[in-house]
């Protein structure tokens, strides 16, 4: 027997399964590129609410950088935690992990390196408010709200709370520390995230049953309760949209532009958010309602920002 020869005729496939451990595009949709792309966009323009004009260009790089790397990692290593549930549901049986394209210790050390470059980056180059609240919406996003989802609706609420820090991230990465104009524009992607999510929790409700997930679980198979809180907390992001003409801040309030738009883009979601609550046809109300969120958000916050620079 030819041990030499053996050997080397099995070195192609170790190499080709090596190859396959290590597929960068697999690692690249590990980061949900989307999502991310969220984090990053609301965290930088939190920056620009308070600074339009970028007085310090390398902050703003910093915390964009930073922002990116700790957002892929998160979204990598939630994958990691939900590989089995993912590879049960038609929506995500194609990532990465479930598909086979990166292996779950690859996924795994990618998710760790990311997440602790991005804190590294705002630590270094921004400030310890920063780092803290990137710090925590890591701990909420993996500990707390990817288990609750398999246990409680209430999960969707945990996991907006960490949604919502990206733009008071951006916000204390330019003012330094928590204030309050900071604070309303966390409770603007707070509330923004619920009536989002729970049109895509009714809209996908029997492929979250397959993974396990009780997001849309409210004991309500018509989900008419969904449709109640999807409406209540677009009136709840209605208030906190208006916040900054009642609440007494540091930065003057807001002028005619933000205010324009807030009326139209007020009056955009709530309607669909009614016929939600009370359309009998919900799934295609949710649908509208999911399509209306999307395009309400940039909006809303690029009108602050352009606001600000009049």
């Amino acid at each position: 027997m030819n041990l030499t020869k053996d050997i080397n005729s099995k070195a192609p496939s170790t190499a080709f399964a090596a190859g396959k451990s290590v597929d960068f595009n697999g690692l690249y949709e590990l980061t949900k590129p989307r999502l991310s792309l969220l984090s990053v966009f609301t965290a930088s323009l939190g920056f620009l609410v308070h600074d339009p004009l970028i007085p310090d260009l390398g902050l703003f790089i910093a915390l964009t950088l930073g922002t990116a790397l700790a957002a892929g990692g998160a979204a990598t290593l939630n994958q990691w935690i939900e590989r089995k549930e993912d590879a049960l549901m038609a929506r995500t049986a194609t990532r990465p992990l479930p598909a086979k394209l990166v292996t779950p210790e690859v996924a795994l050390s990618f998710g760790i390196m990311l997440s602790t470059l991005g804190l590294l980056t705002l630590w270094v180059w921004t400030n310890p408010w920063a780092t803290l609240l990137t710090f925590a919406t890591l701990l909420i996003y993996l500990a707390i709200y990817t288990p609750l989802k398999k246990k409680s609706p209430i999960a969707i609420e945990v996991g907006a709370v960490a949604g919502a820090l990206p733009p008071l991230i951006g916000w204390v990465v330019a003012a330094g520390s928590p204030t309050t104009y900071g604070l309303i524009l966390f409770g603007i992607l707070f509330a923004w995230q619920l009536p989002h999510f729970m049109a895509i929790a009714w809209n996908h409700r029997k492929d979250y049953s397959k993974g396990g997930f009780r997001f849309h679980n409210f004991n309500d198979p018509l989900g008419s309760k969904m449709g109640l809180k999807s409406f209540l907390y677009s009136i709840v992001l209605t208030a906190f949209v208006f916040a900054p003409y009642f609440v007494e801040l540091n930065q003057s309030a807001p002028g005619y532009l933000y205010l324009a738009c807030s009326c139209l883009l007020s009056l955009y979601l709530l309607v669909p958010a009614l016929k939600f609550l009370v359309n009998e046809e919900r799934d295609k109300s949710a649908k509208k309602l999911f399509i209306v969120t999307i395009i309400y958000l940039p909006l809303l916050l690029a009108s602050l920002v352009i606001d600000r620079y009049l």
